[in-house]
């Protein structure tokens, strides 16, 4: 277990540590921990060094008051790359992942070599949606979104298919500290990168699953479009999470977008 102490915060996070490779840090969507990428990792593992972290709030790491700011967020992960002397990265970001790897790229242009954003948006839902959400969680708890959140999270076949490890993302899901989840949402709802989104001078690959509910792939393939020179991938018959239960399609997606660009 590797824990380290970032912007205030102690994050719990994970480093294959090859000074001879390129970086490649993944951020981690609401609700889960630096797991949901073990199978991507499985298959890049030896191509990068590979770094994953849990998010404040989340994991293993500590869970302040609610709420907290993107800019926590995006400091918490510079505050990381620091401490871990990384100078130049990419970093891959699923949900509010992907608007922390947008935050760091705005906040440190010389220091983000690409980025992955995966079923991600400049903006994600609206204010109303979001506090809607606050309110029934800070009421009943996780568990009575549980199964809703699950819906979006997976396809349908999925959730057929694989039910006994469905039950194991639900428990990393509500087992999620109250306040980390809390606190993340109100950060999401505090955001929105579309007039910021045009400062993205580097190459930028967006994913999202076809059958996503939550960033659908309109929403995606709009964000896209506000970045100069991004590439847009759907990943057919995918959810929220296709790093999960798409690996290899995902996968594919990002090495091709590497190649392309020079960077493996």
């Amino acid at each position: 277990m590797n824990l380290i102490r970032a912007n205030g915060q102690v994050l719990h996070f994970t480093d294959t540590g090859e000074d001879d490779l390129p970086v490649l840090v993944f951020a981690n969507s609401l609700g889960t921990d630096f797991r949901i990428w073990d199978r991507v990792c499985a298959q890049l593992a030896g191509t990068f060094r590979l770094v994953r972290y849990d998010k404040r709030g989340h994991g293993l790491s500590t869970a302040p008051a609610s709420p907290y700011s993107m800019d926590d967020h995006v400091d918490d992960l510079a505050a990381l790359l620091d401490t871990l002397k990384l100078k130049s990265v990419i970093v891959a970001g699923l949900s509010v992942g992907g608007q922390i790897a947008q935050g760091i790229a705005l906040k440190r242009p010389e220091s983000v070599q690409a980025l992955v954003l995966c079923d991600t948006a400049a903006k994600i839902g609206d204010h109303g949606t979001w506090t809607t959400r606050m309110e029934a969680i800070d009421a009943g708890g996780i568990e009575v979104l549980a199964e809703a959140i699950l819906a979006r999270w997976f396809s349908a076949d999925f959730r057929t298919q694989c039910a006994d490890e469905l039950e194991g993302w639900r428990a990393m899901l509500v087992r999620t500290p109250r306040q980390g989840y809390l606190g993340t949402c109100a950060a999401i709802r505090g955001t929105d990168f579309t007039q910021q989104a045009s400062q993205l001078k580097l190459p930028v690959l967006c994913i999202c699953g076809t059958e996503d509910l939550a960033t659908t792939p309109e929403l995606v393939q709009a964000t896209a479009g506000l970045i100069d020179n991004a590439r847009y991938v759907p990943i057919e018959g995918a959810g929220h999470l296709p790093c999960i239960d798409f690996p290899d399609e995902l996968v594919d997606a990002m090495t091709n977008f590497f190649q392309e660009n020079s960077i493996v």
